[in-house]
């Protein structure tokens, strides 16, 4: 019945506001390997009249009747043209070739030179894997989120901290997409490589501001990451040896241009490499450090209006010895259909389920004693979305979800040594999220784009379960129980609805440059407990709940953007503000871990960001790269902290300087470097001592919370890749690449301590911790055929 109701709006508005005009629709795709071709361009020659291929490589461009020259175009590829007499609507699919011999060195972004001009976007960067390989990493392997920590505005705590931090906001504002299933962890062995396989990786998009109304749930940002589909023309197969870990996919047709695959694993060695230097009453002999993960998926096509996609992956990350052991891990699936309507309207259905588990565990044999603790929080999903080419100045996406947060805080259990033990399992908490938006693409001049829509958000924390209600107290100490209640399977316990409207718009001023301007309101239901100095595998999330509010972001932000030399260069200044309402915090020395009244330890309060962020990219040529600064200032107010107060966040860094460059000197090797400078993170440091028999016991005497700073960071790596020369024997493509992190040495600070110094209780020295404090050369060997 819905979808009837659908096709009749749909026939009656083309009816009405389109008479005399037909559609030219279809996929746009690679004709090498039959991907679809995120953002190609399909326009009418000579005109400013055009359409853009959506995140499944579909468009749709209206015209009136008639005879037309037609161009679909793409960074990368040979513009295709064709002649057409336009008298009904045409459904054709549309296969592009990559560009001559050069193509090497051209970067496939995967949109128009000028987009940064013409479209509404902003604090939005897109990447391509094969830009992502140039850039020098640690270890010599690629990796998705070290590179998007150089973009303007991205940040990290330090070496060894999880996840990424986007314009002063903590890892879990940030919505990690990949195939639309969200990914809570996004790293391996403690932040030093990303979850993401870069050989399964198609498409890489970091939205900061501007977010459009299609995304909701987290306030910071969007990383919307997109699988391959497999090559549908024939088999393929790459790979790589490196100095931690190896990788290899394989993929191809199962029916040719119809049906096909991909499948990639990997695996990291550092255990098995260590082992045989090491003796065997060494503890560290039988250690386990190491990560491992698979990703695959597969589509169908079963006819041209149907489509069907089936996504996965599973990895685990394992450390320990014999007194102790943890390990975490993200596993995620999802299903998704797109189905074709008409020449205008376009669906995606997805389906999909993600769960990220996280385990402790410490063990004394020879005493008969352990502890274990598991924790993890799982999503199930259903997300109708649907674009609607209206006309030539009007794209309409509109949709609904409906998400089911299943959150276990803990199950833990202790053994003593006379062989009792004891048991700590809370109970599993629920949350159903439903939302639903619409939003359109307004071409109101050739100069003048809006992009405005609504998403509405409707969230109920649930039952089975027991509902805490505290009373409240003073500032800053935990809040007294006051009463419980149990509720049954299902049962409502809270409600919060939260409007949240989205602006963009954009005003070209010539064809070099344009001035944006956009603003958007973000609700979250789900948040970090955290008062570690980083985030950790093993933090625990918590939902809203009667105690906890779900937390709201507002931000604004303005841009101007000019291109330079034929577009060879693109430059940029975004200034935005963000302002966070019921940000989570915690009293002082709050008990967090294995508590089934956390949240009466718990506060909330304000946070705001705002700054500015400069950007210089060049695209063409030998030399590419680009340098992002970004000056900054992150603050929360919570009532009992820091005298009632703005406080610096953890997470706020003044200065960052980024830079990123790649030089090709010849057609078989490329050479790059990047360049880091970080302000340093704010930390709460005593600023006096009571001594209590000989004993410094450390003071704050003005109560301010995060009161210093630790010195800054800053970091040079250099990369170097050779190509070797393909010739009738050795026709599949291999490659070297050389890698020095940390060149100079330097030993950044991850925190600074305090200690009794040279043994003396009644004397402190500040002792600085470097998670990374030498240079750290790779090589990788990488092949593909």
């Amino acid at each position: 019945m819905r979808f009837r109701v659908l096709l009749f709006l749909s026939f009656f508005v083309q009816r009405t506001f389109s008479q005399d005009k037909f559609s030219i629709s279809g996929y746009v795709k690679d004709s090498k390997n039959g991907e679809s071709l995120i953002g190609a361009t399909v326009y009418k020659l000579g005109s400013s009249v055009g359409a853009s291929a959506n995140e499944y490589g579909f468009f749709s461009l209206t015209l009136p009747k008639g005879e037309h020259t037609i161009a679909v175009s793409l960074i990368g590829y040979a513009t295709y043209t064709f002649a057409v007499n336009l008298d009904k609507n045409i459904t054709k699919n549309y296969e592009l070739a990559e560009e001559g011999k050069q193509l090497d060195e051209i970067v496939v972004t995967g949109e128009a030179e000028d987009k940064n001009i013409k479209s509404t976007e902003m604090g939005t960067t897109k990447l391509d894997i094969k830009q992502i390989s140039k850039i020098p990493a640690m270890f010599g392997e690629v990796d998705i989120v070290r590179a998007i920590q150089l973009l303007p505005g991205v940040t990290t705590v330090g070496e060894g901290a999880s996840g990424f931090n986007v314009r002063g906001g903590n890892i879990d504002q940030n919505l990690i997409l990949l195939d639309e299933a969200p990914v809570y962890n996004s790293s391996h062995l403690f932040g030093f490589f990303s979850v993401f396989n870069p050989d399964a990786v198609k498409d890489v998009k970091l939205i900061k501001g501007g977010i459009p109304s299609q995304y909701g749930g987290r306030v910071s940002s969007i990383l919307d990451i997109r699988m391959k589909e497999g090559n549908s023309k024939k088999f393929a197969v790459n790979g790589g040896l490196g100095t931690v870990f190896s990788r290899l996919s394989i993929e191809g047709p199962i029916i040719k241009d119809k049906m096909s695959f991909i499948i990639a694993g990997r695996r990291s060695y550092i255990d098995a490499l260590v082992k045989p230097f090491v003796k065997k009453t060494n503890p560290i002999k039988d250690a386990q450090f190491y990560f491992y993960d698979l990703t695959a998926k597969i589509n169908y096509r079963i006819n041209a209006k149907n489509t069907v996609f089936a996504s996965s992956y599973f990895g685990r990350d394992v450390f320990g010895a014999v007194a102790f052991k943890f390990n975490w891990g993200n596993a995620t699936a999802t299903l998704r259909w797109n189905h074709i309507f008409n020449n205008k309207l376009f669906m995606n259905v997805s389906g999909f389920y993600s769960n990220y588990k996280y385990f402790l565990g410490f063990k004394l044999p020879q005493l008969n004693q352990k502890f274990e603790w598991t924790s993890n929080v799982i999503n199930y999903s259903v997300k109708p979305d649907f674009t609607y080419f209206l006309n030539t100045k009007n794209t309409l996406r509109f949709g609904a979800q409906a998400l089911l947060y299943d959150f276990l805080p803990y199950d833990a259990i202790g053994q003593f040594a006379e062989g009792s033990s004891v048991k700590f399992k809370s109970e599993k908490r629920y949350g159903v999220e439903y939302s639903a938006y619409i939003g359109n693409e307004h071409k109101i001049r050739p100069r003048l784009t809006f992009e405005y829509g609504l998403r509405v958000s409707l969230y109920n924390y649930i039952g089975k379960g027991t509902a805490y209600y505290y009373r409240d107290t003073i500032p800053n100490e935990p809040k007294p129980l006051d009463s419980t209640h149990h509720f049954s399977n299902g049962q409502p316990i809270k409600q919060y609805i939260n409007p949240e409207p989205r602006f963009s718009m954009n005003y070209v001023i010539n064809s070099e440059s344009s001035i944006k301007a956009s603003y958007n309101r973000m609700a979250q239901y789900l948040q970090l407990i955290s008062n570690t100095a980083a985030s950790t595998p093993l933090d625990v999330y918590t939902i809203a709940s009667n105690n906890l509010k779900p937390l709201i972001a507002d931000q604004g932000s303005v841009g101007y953007f000019r291109n330079f030399k034929d577009n060879t260069y693109e430059t940029s200044v975004e200034v935005y503000y963000k302002y966070l309402q019921n940000q989570l915090d915690y009293v002082d020395n709050a008990d967090l871990f294995i508590n089934e009244r956390v949240e009466g330890q718990l506060i909330q309060g304000l946070g705001r960001a705002y700054g500015a962020e400069f950007y210089v990219k060049k695209n063409k040529g030998k030399i590419k790269g680009w340098i992002s600064y970004t000056l900054s200032k992150t603050e929360r107010l919570v009532r009992g902290i820091s005298n009632d107060n703005w406080f610096f966040s953890r997470y706020d860094r003044t200065h960052c300087l980024n830079t990123s460059l790649n030089y090709d000197i010849s057609k078989r090797w490329n050479i790059s470097t990047n360049f880091v400078f970080l302000s340093g993170t704010p930390a709460s440091f005593p600023n006096s001592k009571i001594q209590i028999q000989n004993y410094n016991i450390p003071y704050n005497t003005d109560n301010i919370r995060n009161n210093y700073r630790i010195t800054p960071y800053h970091r040079l790596d250099l990369g170097a890749t050779y190509t070797f020369k393909k010739n009738e024997t050795r026709r599949y493509k291999q490659t070297l690449v050389f890698s020095v992190y940390n060149a100079y040495n330097r030993r950044n600070a991850f925190s600074i301590y305090f200690q009794a110094k040279n043994g003396e209780p009644n004397q402190t020295e500040a002792v600085r911790f470097s998670v990374i404090g030498s240079i750290v050369p790779a090589i990788t060997y990488n092949f593909n055929f």
